[in-house]
């Protein structure tokens, strides 16, 4: 059981819909760069240095079952990756400028635009996309405990799960609070243009995510005047706490993947504007808790669709968020947090268009049917 009481009224801000994964889409031109802030940080950034790109793709040997792009990157885990091209995504990691884009066969390959070292990038791309864990195996294993993922898995292939770097992903959960996706993004790429300049794809610039040393010399009037609203007092006080840490607020985070879940919880709420639900996408998409499951309202009308019909028409409350959680962990197991993830891809309206009409309309009557027996 679940010891986390997540907030009732927040949701996940719903990504704006990924490119469809289909022969059209090498049709799709690349993404308009969000609006840039009105405001410019104070401070410079560490350094403006240009450095030189590669122009080298490279096979990651991924097929399109094992990572997807569109159904990865624009779905709400980060907002720091940018559509760059037909089925391409560009991206930093630490030091480490590269993009990813799928092949004519579905297979991905990847670029280093600029790095201090090319095989660091490679190992650093690798942790970061999780290859570690099979995907195809965890939805075999989803599937046959639920045929309704089963028939999702048949068409949705390729939700990955990242695993980012605990600060980056803090402090962009923190900008996400009560926001909408166009707001979050221009908040994080404030945040982001106070790092190391690493480079430019299209029309897009590209940093290294700043340090907390970097963050705690910028103040809450600035970030305020930036446009973070009550936000902004979150953020710089997260930083303050995080920087107090005897042994560095990057370790004391990264030590988090060693405790159990409700722990790891309940430490991360410690942080000044760190609810549950955030705690739990932070532990999710950072921390290798792969059952947390972050409770919002979206999340609790799959459950109660699918998982709790039960529950329909009640109120979310702290303690039917838990027992949603339980509910996700008894059906998936240990790895709930990424069946939930696919689950709730699948409820954006592009994704439903890349599913038969006749999916959606079988499903939907279960419910009722079953009510009748």
């Amino acid at each position: 059981m679940h010891s986390m009481k997540p907030s009732l009224a927040m949701k996940r801000p719903r990504p704006p819909s990924p490119p469809l994964l289909s022969s059209a889409s090498t049709k799709q031109t690349s993404s308009t760069p969000p609006p840039k802030s009105l405001h410019q940080p104070k401070t410079p950034p560490l350094s403006s240095r240009k450095p030189k790109l590669h122009t080298e793709w490279v096979p990651l040997n991924l097929s399109q079952s094992e990572l997807s792009l569109p159904l990865t990157f624009p779905t709400g885990q980060t907002f720091r990756w940018r559509q760059t091209g037909p089925l391409q995504f560009t991206g930093t990691i630490g030091p480490h400028l590269l993009s990813l884009k799928h092949l004519q066969n579905g297979d991905v390959s990847y670029l280093i635009h600029s790095s201090p070292s090319e095989s660091a990038a490679k190992l650093a791309l690798l942790d970061f996309l999780n290859v570690g864990i099979s995907l195809a195996k965890l939805w075999d294993a989803f599937s046959e405990n639920d045929s309704r993922f089963a028939e999702l898995a048949k068409y949705l292939k390729g939700a990955r799960v990242l695993r980012q770097d605990p600060v980056e992903c803090l402090i962009q959960f923190l900008c996400s609070s009560n926001n909408n996706i166009g707001r979050i993004t221009k908040m994080v790429d404030f945040v982001s243009s106070l790092g190391t300049y690493l480079g430019s794809v299209g029309e897009f610039e590209f940093h290294e995510f700043p340090s907390l040393e970097r963050l705690s010399v910028v103040s809450e009037e600035e970030l305020r005047r930036a446009g973070f609203g009550y936000r902004a007092k979150y953020i710089t006080g997260t930083v303050d706490v995080l920087q107090s840490k005897p042994d560095g607020g990057a370790q004391w985070l990264l030590s988090l993947r060693k405790l159990d879940l409700p722990e790891a919880i309940d430490a991360l709420c410690t942080l000044p504007g760190v609810g549950p639900k955030v705690a739990a996408c932070i532990a999710l998409f950072s921390l290798d808790h792969h059952h947390a499951i972050p409770v919002d309202t979206h999340v609790w009308q799959i459950a109660t669709k699918y998982l709790l019909p039960e529950l329909a028409g009640a109120r979310l409350t702290p303690k039917l968020c838990s027992r949603v959680a339980d509910a996700f962990v008894s059906k998936y197991g240990e790895y709930a947090g990424w069946a939930q993830t696919l689950l709730f891809i699948a409820e954006l309206p592009s994704q439903k268009a890349l599913l038969p009409s006749h999916f959606w309309d079988i499903k939907e009557k279960k419910p009722a049917k079953n009510k009748r027996r």
